[in-house]
Formats: C-alpha cells, structure tokens, sequence
C-alpha cells in the first residue's frame, strides 16, 4: 500500500540508482547504448521532474562519453592551465611569440598529434 502511494517516488529512486551506475568507467559502447535505455526509461516514465532532467542530461552526452574514452580529471587541466598562465606572466614584455610556444612545449612533453 506504501509502494502504491508513493510509485512516482519509488521510479526516480530506482532511476536514480541505475544513473549512479552509468558513471562507472565502462567501454564507450556500452555506456552508450545504457545511457540510450536510461533515457528512454526516464522518458517514458511520465514524472515531469525526471523528464525534465533527462532531456537536460541528453545536451552533454557527448562531453560525458568523451570522458569516457579520455579519462582526465579536471584537476589535471587546472594544472595545465596554471602553469601556462605562470609561463605567461614570465614572458610579458617578450616581442617574440616563438619563445612562448617552445617554453609550453618544453613543460609538456608529449606525443605530438
């Protein structure tokens, strides 16, 4: 009788539950097609709060799925970008643009692409 009365909160608590496993590292391909259930889940569910979300979710699939295949913290790309910054700051006044970009390339050795 409980369930019965409370079945829209019982759904996006089980909603919520299998979204919490979507974000597990996983191959692409299958974050992919789970991801494609969920939201067709979330859809179908008629619960406008949940519909709503799921709609919002689906603009940064892309970006989340990136993740995916390149797992880099934020924290990492912070660094980057600090340290750039500090180069920056050391080079003001410089005239020649070609000391800068050899400076980064020196402080981030890596495979060129």
């Amino acid at each position: 009788e409980l369930l019965a009365a409370n079945q829209a909160l019982m759904t996006v608590y089980v909603m919520r539950a299998s979204l919490k496993e979507l974000w597990q590292p996983t191959d692409p391909r299958r974050w992919r097609t789970a991801w494609r259930a969920w939201h067709a889940m979330a859809i179908s569910s008629a619960i406008e709060p949940l519909v709503r979300f799921a709609k919002r979710l689906k603009l940064y699939w892309r970006g989340i799925l990136a993740r995916m295949r390149w797992p880099m913290h934020t924290g990492q790309l912070e660094g980057i970008n600090n340290r750039i910054k500090v180069m920056k700051r050391m080079a003001y006044g410089y005239r020649d643009s070609d000391f800068f970009f050899m400076k980064i390339k020196a402080a981030f050795p890596g495979n060129p692409r």
